[in-house]
């Protein structure tokens, strides 16, 4: 082969994966693209980092429930949360509120910050444990402790708001922590590469299939899941 058709493709190669990473970058393409035929009942989750929403603009069948980041730790409260939740409520989205777990403040201490942050309501999802490693702090807990700190915030999010905590897990969180764990609460899993499946055997209930979605009515980028279950399934949840 000609050295100049060799460079050709080489330079067509090259082209093609710079312009493969500058879409997954970019949010043009994804990994996943669950149907609506597969997945009716489809959501996102927001945070502060969403700014200003123009909620008129979302396509309410493509996102049916919204998941709202309300606290961190035991005194982090996310800013937008307030006006995200009065302004999804208002538009009758179905919305869940969740709380991003530290390793370092005790789980009783977390569950105060949450309660004091989401209010207890008719009609919206469990309260949400987020449980990964990504911007979480250092800690010379031991597996049991961390546990044992979850299950302390499980139990008082629980009799609180009288309904189990959905677990949002990282796949790399749930195999060190949730795995044969607290097998009564609802899994959300976070997994952009393909379908999930927990490593445990149990079905989950949410999948985080994007982060780096595009959504009408928001300027940034946004994550982009699914409900794994029918209509009645859903609706359990709320009530």
């Amino acid at each position: 082969m000609p050295v100049r058709y060799l460079l050709w493709i080489i330079i067509a190669i090259i082209g093609i994966g710079a312009l493969t990473i500058y879409s997954l970058y970019h949010g043009y393409l994804r990994f996943n693209y669950p149907t609506l035929a597969e997945f009716p009942i489809q959501g996102i989750d927001i945070s502060n980092h969403q700014k200003q929403i123009d909620w008129d603009s979302i396509d309410k069948d493509k996102v049916r429930f919204i998941f709202v980041k309300a606290s961190e730790g035991a005194d982090f409260k996310d800013k937008s949360f307030k006006a995200n939740w009065e302004s999804a409520r208002k538009r009758n989205f179905i919305v869940g509120a969740y709380h991003f777990f530290t390793f370092c403040k005790s789980g009783e201490q977390q569950a105060k910050n949450f309660i004091e942050t989401v209010p207890h309501e008719p009609g919206i999802l469990p309260p949400i444990i987020d449980l990964e490693y990504g911007g979480n702090c250092q800690s010379n807990l031991s597996k049991e402790q961390v546990i044992t700190e979850i299950t302390v915030l499980i139990n008082r999010l629980e009799a609180f708001y009288h309904k189990k905590p959905i677990l949002y897990v990282t796949s790399e969180f749930f195999d060190d922590y949730a795995a044969y764990q607290f097998e009564g609460n609802p899994i959300w899993i976070r997994n952009i590469y393909r379908q999930p499946l927990l490593t445990d055997g149990r079905s989950w209930t949410f999948w985080q299939y994007g982060n780096r979605g595009r959504i009408e009515g928001i300027d940034t980028f946004v994550d982009l899941n699914v409900f794994h279950g029918t209509e009645q399934a859903f609706d359990a949840l709320i009530q």
